[in-house]
């Protein structure tokens, strides 16, 4: 009966896909910095309000990107190749170090926690369409929103976790240890867009001869 609604390979790849992304250590020294003027609660709370926007984006493209999909008339495997493009690109940002240009907490406004934390730099464009596309190569609906949402939970729990206690984190592992945790998840996100771009490939080919 679980295996009806619940894939543990489909919330596998979901999982390391966006927690990849996500990049929750990599995440820790911008955190720290946008939030460096902020007592040890209001930082509590950032951390709390910016896991849950980017939770509530990411749910919500996850339930409707189906139909977003088909109101614009794209078919999964152009999203496919579209999508590890992208994550192609967050990778190379992650491997160049490019992904820690962000901005100066003097120009950033109060309430971080919305924006830039919660989105664009939790929930940004490359977990919103890994997340469409692991939900679309499901099965069936049911199957991939309840895997993906499963993994999407998890994602963030671990996300939460590591903006919550960032100070004792990077004060524990050092500048130098994150940045090569960093560079190892992006390595392995390339690995996963390139397979992506593959799949979309082989099943936009696989489409054609069936026509």
């Amino acid at each position: 009966m679980l295996n009806n609604v619940f894939d543990p390979t489909l919330f596998a790849t979901a999982l390391t896909t966006i927690l990849v992304i996500q990049d929750p250590l990599g995440a820790i020294p911008i955190f720290l910095s946008l939030t460096s003027r902020q007592t040890k609660a209001e930082r509590t709370r950032s951390a709390r309000q910016a896991t849950l926007v980017s939770f509530a984006v990411i749910l919500a493209f996850a339930i409707f990107g189906r139909y977003i999909l088909r109101f614009l008339g794209i078919t999964v495997p152009a999203l496919q190749v579209s999508g590890g493009l992208l994550l192609l690109l967050v990778a190379l940002e992650l491997l160049t170090d490019r992904v820690d240009e962000h901005p100066d907490p003097d120009a950033v406004a109060t309430n971080t926690a919305l924006v830039p934390l919660g989105t664009p730099l939790l929930a940004g464009p490359g977990a919103i369409v890994a997340t469409m596309v692991a939900v679309d190569s499901a099965p069936g609906p049911m199957i991939g929103w309840v895997s993906v949402t499963g993994a999407i939970v998890v994602t963030h729990i671990v996300t939460w976790a590591a903006l919550r206690f960032s100070v004792g984190l990077h004060r524990l592992l050092g500048e130098s240890a994150i940045q090569v945790l960093t560079r190892i998840f992006g390595l392995l996100l390339a690995a996963i867009a390139v397979q992506m771009i593959a799949d979309g490939v082989l099943a936009y080919v696989d489409t054609l001869m069936t026509r």
